[in-house]
């Protein structure tokens, strides 16, 4: 016999200092390593950092079919969101637009500074 246990997310409590993102646009300077493998490697980055957020490992290769990047917006809204950064929908669409690889390095500079948790639920089977 096997059990499906289910656990749910913990509330998240976000401390936020200023409202604002812990690096800019164009601080790649503070993590190379990311910053190389995003320039050299910008799908295979984007897929790194969304699998870390908790999302689908291939969402990212989406944003290849259109000029608006859906899926780099939508994750930069979703860490702007999780730790209650000001900013707007047109400000993350243009720079997801214009500047792919720094909206994906930031985003994963984000999230090892403030350590974002997981939100997908576990699935333990016995």
């Amino acid at each position: 016999m096997s059990y499906v246990v289910w656990h749910q997310p913990r509330p998240m409590v976000v401390q936020s200092d200023n409202g604002e993102w812990s690096s800019g646009i164009c601080d790649c300077r503070e993590d190379v390593r990311d910053c190389c493998l995003g320039c050299w490697c910008l799908p295979c980055f984007a897929c790194k950092v969304t699998h870390d957020l908790g999302h689908c490992l291939c969402l990212p290769l989406l944003d290849i079919f259109s000029c608006p990047r859906p899926i780099a917006t939508s994750m930069r809204v979703f860490v702007r969101h999780q730790y209650d950064i000001r900013g707007s929908l047109w400000e993350d669409c243009l720079l997801s637009t214009c500047c792919l690889a720094c909206v994906w390095c930031q985003i994963a500079r984000e999230m090892k500074t403030r350590q974002l948790p997981v939100m997908l639920s576990d699935i333990i089977r016995r």
